[in-house]
């Protein structure tokens, strides 16, 4: 567990009023509360019941998130560079003036549904009332279903894209900005008929609601033949079973979903018994910089999708991100920096640290309407939302408008390849626009594809 906490005291854009009140509605005692914690400068206020969190002395103006990511396990290498995106808008604002303090507790999936639950239930104990998390689908419904939705706490994933969290008997406090695989099915299928020029492609995917969704999604988009659909666990000794399983009819091309540890042994298995003549078709989870050297294989033969960053404010992010953190942002990087500051504009507007405030502020701070707030002026826009003005975040990824299930109506994708360096190269990029509320399904979209 990590936590980091900025107390700045100089004012910006905050009047007298706003601020009073926003201090009146965290600072001190909530109910039920145990007391805040005193690590790493954070000053012992008064926590809450159900997510309201403990302020502190000198004015109390505490902006609390929680963030819930793998940086141990499957996707240890995808979740901690979602990790350092998602504590950004919060380093960022160390440096700013601002009347606001910002206090993050870090917790690591362990890419496990069971440690997630248990991770956000830490979280939720310390009164955090939004989380920025989790990466693995699997592990953000079980944390909802588990944690967060019982205790009425705000859960942002900005990585898991599985079409049944659109589904979540939620009562509002699940959001993401990351897309939903409905779109990306769709983006596969295309790359499989119009660039592979395949009519057969079989499908292995992780045994998750991540790989299933997933795959399904894409069965129902290609207008080829399927002839093999072999599910697969993660973390084992050998896939060769499977492979020969999913090889069988000899297809066009293999579509593989998973996450770079058991992909490495899977391509390992793959190079050993097949050739490159075999396109594969890979998706997010293993848009890995490391993947090819791991596998020990130049990969030139594997082609894939993930979402991307066509935010108006994907510039000023990348290179913030780079400057940070010394390096180019990854996969669902952009995302987490969105949920993260989405999430703070709806705590500074909501005036209190409670997750049934923030969850009515989460939609009116992101969605059309109001004063533009993006990356650039974000300490600003906090200071406008505590004011109580009507504000609209446009973000790094996207210009993050929640539809009615809390999904992104406007998303980006790349294709990408792998190159005989082992570079990652994008190839195109297709941006699609949700057709009215309808979760961001691949029936109520448009895409357009534009080189890179």
């Amino acid at each position: 567990m990590a936590r980091t906490t900025n107390r700045r005291k100089f004012l910006i854009g905050v009047g007298a009023a706003g601020l009073a009140g926003f201090a009146g509605c965290i600072g001190g005692g909530g109910d039920n509360g145990s007391g805040g914690s005193g690590e790493t400068g954070t000053s012992g206020g008064g926590g809450g019941g159900n997510g309201s969190g403990g302020g502190g002395g000198g004015g109390g103006q505490a902006i609390k998130i929680g963030i819930l990511q793998p940086t141990t396990g499957d996707l240890a290498s995808v979740g901690t560079p979602i990790q350092k995106a998602a504590q950004l808008p919060a380093r960022q604002l160390q440096n700013a003036d601002t009347a606001f303090s910002i206090e993050t507790q870090i917790e690591d999936t362990q890419t496990d549904p069971q440690a997630g639950i248990s991770a956000a239930q830490a979280l939720v104990d310390a009164g955090y009332p939004a989380i920025t998390g989790a990466a693995s689908s699997e592990t953000s419904i079980q944390v909802a279903k588990n944690v967060t939705i019982p205790n009425q706490i705000v859960l942002t994933p900005p990585a898991s894209t599985s079409p049944a969290i659109t589904d979540l008997q939620d009562n509002g406090y699940v959001y993401r900005t990351a897309p939903s695989d409905a779109l990306q099915g769709e983006v596969l299928a295309q790359v499989a008929s119009q660039r592979v020029n395949a009519a057969a492609v079989s499908a292995m995917f992780v045994n998750n609601s991540y790989g299933q969704a997933l795959a399904d999604s894409f069965v129902q988009a290609f207008d080829g033949n399927v002839p093999a659909q072999v599910s697969f666990e993660k973390a084992q000794s050998s896939y060769t079973s499977k492979l020969q399983e999913a090889m069988s009819s000899s297809p066009d091309g293999l579509l593989v979903i998973g996450y770079p540890e058991s992909g490495n042994q899977l391509f390992r298995d793959f190079y050993s018994n097949y050739g490159r003549d075999t396109t594969i078709l890979v998706t997010d989870g293993l848009r890995a910089p490391e993947l090819p050297s791991d596998v020990g294989q130049s990969m030139t033969n594997v082609v894939g999708t993930a979402p991307i960053a066509a935010g108006p404010a994907k510039q000023f992010f990348t290179k913030s991100f780079k400057d940070e953190f010394g390096n180019e942002p990854g996969v669902f990087t952009s995302q987490a920096y969105d949920a993260t500051a989405v999430q703070m504009l709806a705590i500074a507007a909501a005036g209190e640290n409670t997750g049934s405030a923030v969850q009515q502020n989460m939609a009116s701070v992101a969605n059309p309407g109001g004063a533009e707030v993006t990356p650039e002026n974000l300490a600003e826009g906090i200071g406008m939302a505590a004011n109580g003005d009507d504000i609209n975040y446009q973000g790094a990824s996207s210009s993050v408008n929640f539809d009615d299930n809390g999904d992104m109506q406007s998303v980006g994708y790349e294709i990408f390849s792998y190159t005989e360096g082992g570079d990652i190269e994008q190839q195109d990029t297709v941006e699609f626009e949700a057709g009215g509320g309808g979760g961001g399904g691949g029936n109520n979209s448009s895409a357009g594809t534009t080189s890179a």
